[in-house]
């Protein structure tokens, strides 16, 4: 038994409520258990029970043992002081009368809901609940997704409100910060980042018109400009970089970049190639993307080509086979997902312009559902992922819930332990 089950035991009130008796022995009645209160104080307040004829109203504690009460100190906590109820799962003071009314709930849980629960905790399935999801209702599971949505965003909103509050809420450099780390991908997100964060906009904007000069601030500040490098282009970009280090004083990130296990399509010297010409061909960015109503005016905005160079390489001193290095349909809706879509959540949420949320709901709508191990496990157990919306929802479920065995807070979970104690009642019947 653990504090949270104990709380959602009493929350959605799945234990035998005949008869009820206190410790003490008196009879009593649950009127209304309580709001459930994530917040300091008791568990649940604003309840209210009768103890014979009085109609009791204040809050509810709970504990694993009565014994918690003194451990936890809370007779010198002001906020306990209009707890009505001790609810416990083992009385462990059994004869020591207290002010406070005690119940346990020990004997009047069914076995089955906690068997469920423990088998949940203890699997090494990919999610706990595994063998169960689907026969939850699609109505649940479409309410469900919704919420794990909004909670999603609101998360990566989190990190772009973190961000503004470094920069001076400057969106621009915020949007281009992000930008970068997505161009990374998870190998190299953290080098783009701390790359874009060494060259703000305001440096790269007096070279925007200049291609070469901007690869060259990217890649060198990446560590990625060496002498070796025996092309003409190479060199050329290794003197237009030792002349801007100099001048704008830059110092090359830390952080090494990754290219072993990666598709050459993928390699940073592309992805650095890709973000230069983006900056090159496009202006003021974020604005574009906020005032952009439609996903194909989006994905128009990331469709970039790397600089000729790079139509025979993936990297330095490597010949390769001719293919122009244009960003892919699949990187570009990534971008979307990750980056720009947070962002358009973010601004139509701390303006309060409902617009801009909607319009980033509709553009997760119209993307196709990603493909990763995490979409396609869940697939294999039949639980639907048709869009971006249903594979971000997913994405969280996994990660922030089933990863961290938080069922009893998952609304399948809920339904899933709600069946067993209704098929407990209905086998009594």
């Amino acid at each position: 038994m653990t504090e949270r089950l104990l709380q959602f035991i009493w929350q959605f009130q799945y234990f035998n409520r005949q008869f009820l008796l206190l410790e003490s022995g008196e009879p009593f009645e649950i009127i209304h258990p309580g709001a459930f209160n994530s917040n300091q104080g008791p568990d649940f307040q604003e309840a209210r029970i009768r103890i014979g004829n009085t109609l009791w109203a204040g809050h509810v504690e709970l504990h694993i043992k009565a014994s918690d009460w003194r451990r936890h100190r809370h007779t010198e906590d002001r906020n306990y002081g209009n707890v009505i109820l001790h609810v416990v799962w083992e009385n462990d003071l059994a004869g020591a009368a207290g002010a406070i009314p005690v119940f346990s709930l020990r004997d009047r849980v069914p076995k089955v809901l906690l068997q469920q629960y423990e088998d949940w905790l203890n699997n090494g399935r990919f999610i706990p609940c595994g063998r169960q999801a689907r026969t939850v209702s699609k109505l649940v599971w479409a309410s469900w997704k919704e919420r794990l949505l909004a909670e999603r965003l609101q998360r990566k909103a989190s990190i772009v409100y973190a961000c503004l509050l470094e920069n001076n809420q400057h969106w621009d450099e915020t949007c281009w910060w992000l930008l970068a780390r997505n161009f990374g991908i998870t190998v190299n997100a953290a080098t783009f980042e701390c790359i874009a964060r060494s060259l703000p906009l305001n440096l790269l904007s007096k070279h925007k018109n200049q291609l070469h000069q901007l690869e060259a601030l990217l890649l060198g500040q990446a560590g990625l400009l060496e002498n070796h490098l025996w092309e003409d282009y190479g060199q050329m970009l290794i003197q237009e970089y030792a002349f801007y280090r100099k001048k704008y004083q830059l110092d090359p990130v830390r952080q090494p970049v990754h290219f072993l296990r990666m598709r050459p399509s993928s390699f940073p010297t592309v992805r650095l190639a890709q973000l230069a010409m983006l900056v090159h061909t496009s202006a003021h960015l974020f604005s574009s993307f906020k005032e952009t109503a439609t996903l194909t005016g989006i994905r128009n905005l990331l469709s970039v080509t790397a600089s000729s160079f790079w139509d025979n390489h993936y990297n330095f001193g490597e010949l390769a086979r001719y293919k122009p290095k244009k960003l892919g349909s699949q990187m570009i809706d990534n971008i979307i997902i990750n980056t720009v879509v947070p962002l358009v959540f973010a601004w139509g949420q701390l303006h309060k312009e409902p617009l801009y949320t909607e319009r980033t709901l509709q553009w997760l709508e119209e993307i196709g559902a990603e493909n990763n191990t995490i979409t396609s496990s869940f697939k294999g157990i039949g639980i639907g992922n048709h869009s971006a919306f249903d594979s971000q929802a997913l994405i969280e479920l996994k990660t922030m819930y089933c990863d961290q065995k938080k069922c009893l807070d998952c609304a399948v979970g809920n339904m899933l332990l709600k069946h067993s104690v209704t098929a407990v009642k209905l086998r009594a019947v």
